[in-house]
């Protein structure tokens, strides 16, 4: 009687094992470029922006901190000054390229806007 259920349930299957391994591969694909690329790609721009970053730039931390880079030590740690005379040392890995970007991105702005002047009319 066993045999036969295990028949009729292999036979109730379209496609059998074939499909189902076919079906992993593809859930495998879709993951590996909607999850797992995107965020490699991600780290290593977050890599590239952590080394070229130099003294005397305005960053901010991951955790929100804003400042300026005063001296980078030997050991890859940031002297960062945020406020004055007041210093704080941090890893390189603790600065947000998205932050940052962000930042700079509404400073360049500002400061491209009150440099123009705006026509009136007269």
């Amino acid at each position: 009687m066993l045999v036969n259920l295990e028949t009729v349930l292999l036979q109730a299957q379209p496609g059998g094992a074939g499909m189902s391994i076919f079906l992993m591969l593809g859930m495998f694909v879709v993951m590996y470029f909607f999850l797992i690329r995107p965020q490699a790609k991600r780290q290593k721009e977050q890599k590239k922006f952590s080394e070229s970053i130099n003294a005397g730039e305005e960053i901010i931390t991951s955790s929100g901190i804003h400042g300026r880079i005063n001296r980078i030590n030997d050991d890859g740690t940031l002297q960062l000054e945020i406020a004055r005379a007041t210093f704080v040392k941090i890893e390189r890995s603790a600065v947000s390229m998205e932050l940052t970007a962000a930042y700079r991105k509404k400073a360049g702005a500002a400061t491209t806007s009150t440099d123009t002047p705006v026509p009136t009319k007269s």
